[in-house]
């Protein structure tokens, strides 16, 4: 593939993301993309014919490295040790700027994501992976604990609003958290 289109379909998803952050997935247009890019509607519609083919290519990574921490996991006891490396590697997933943006539009756009493939398919990983977070026949508290030490990580990515701490720090604390959630 040309170097340039490569270049282009990067830069059209990173804006793409930094407005559905900021401005919600349903409020942003591809008209909008392509302004805060500096090119033509065509430009962007040349790369990408909808903001959900858009959605959908940022989302292949994540859900790529979600693959990779379930597969891992799957092949491990279920036991405490295995819970906290399995968090370990999705907070590490989760660190930089652009995951962070991503996971800042899914609980910020949670409806209109829902709607979307590739929130129906962030929705599977995720129950997946919140359930390699419990042991078989845990407790319903031990399972919500497990899910809620995702939520933690999730929060930690993006929630910055009051918190003074680098995003390295919010991640180490909220990695904490979780692995307190997740048990002994």
């Amino acid at each position: 593939m040309d170097e340039r289109r490569t270049d282009t379909r990067g830069q059209i998803r990173e804006v793409a993301l930094e407005l559905f952050a900021e401005q919600g997935y349903e409020k942003t247009s591809l008209r909008e993309i392509a302004e805060r890019l500096g090119v033509t509607k065509a430009a962007v519609y040349y790369h990408y014919k909808t903001k959900e083919e858009i959605v959908g290519t940022l989302f292949d990574d994540l859900l790529a490295g979600i693959d990779e921490i379930v597969a891992w996991a799957r092949e491990r006891p279920r036991d405490v040790a295995t819970r906290r490396e399995l968090l370990r590697r999705y907070s590490a997933l989760l660190a930089g700027r652009s995951t962070a943006r991503m996971v800042r539009f899914l609980q910020e756009s949670q409806t209109s994501f829902r709607e979307l493939a590739a929130g129906a398919e962030m929705k599977k990983r995720l129950a997946e992976l919140t359930g390699l977070l419990a042991e078989p026949g845990q407790s319903v508290a031990g399972q919500l604990r497990g899910r809620m030490s995702v939520i933690a990580l999730h929060l930690g990515a993006f929630l910055d609003e009051g918190i003074e701490a680098s995003e390295e720090e919010r991640r180490e604390a909220a990695l904490e958290i979780a692995l307190e959630l997740a048990g002994d």
